[in-house]
């Protein structure tokens, strides 16, 4: 079986990124364990093999979704986070919804600054998408951050907007268009 960092679609000093595998549950459901208190009340990613097999592979097999593990190069592929690219429409639009978490051992580290900036160039590149839009819960100050600082502006604000632990959720817009084009 190849090493995580050969499968990498891209990567960056200190950070590849590769599309999620069904193989890769162990791992990935066991950071998301470690990771509840820095998750909760933003994020609920799988934490049971069956749920992740459910998640990974709906952002293998569906076309409107894409999926991309945050492998650490100085941990030999240790996975550090997830980008997601939800909502993907082609056509006029070429739109997608971005989703995204860090793993508590990488939080604070500037990981996801840097993937995130790799799936900007992989998502205005070979994805052939020209906007990217994450929503974000108001009260998520690091969230609201990593997006400002990639580049990308205050849309608005959607009152109750997604479904989220039971309860509607207020969100923030923001987004980014690529640059060149």
């Amino acid at each position: 079986m190849p090493d995580a960092l050969d499968r990498c679609l891209t990567a960056g000093p200190r950070v590849g990124l590769r599309p999620f595998t069904l193989d890769d549950a162990e791992e990935f459901t066991a950071r998301a364990e470690e990771s509840v208190a820095l998750h909760r009340p933003w994020l609920f990613p799988p934490r049971t093999a069956e749920h992740y097999a459910a998640y990974a592979g709906a952002l293998i097999e569906e076309p409107a979704r894409a999926g991309f593990l945050v492998c650490e190069r100085e941990r030999a592929g240790a996975l550090a986070g997830f980008l997601t690219v939800n909502n993907i429409v082609h056509g006029a639009f070429r739109s997608g919804a971005l989703g995204y978490g860090a793993f508590a051992h990488a939080a604070g580290r500037g990981l996801m600054g840097e993937a995130l900036g790799l799936l900007l160039a992989h998502a205005f590149g070979p994805m052939g998408l020209h906007r990217l839009e994450a929503n974000i819960q108001p009260g998520n100050a690091p969230s609201r951050a990593l997006v400002r600082r990639a580049g990308f502006r205050l849309e608005g604000f959607s009152p109750a907007m997604l479904l989220i632990d039971g309860a509607w959720r207020d969100h923030e817009r923001w987004a980014i268009t690529d640059p060149c084009g």
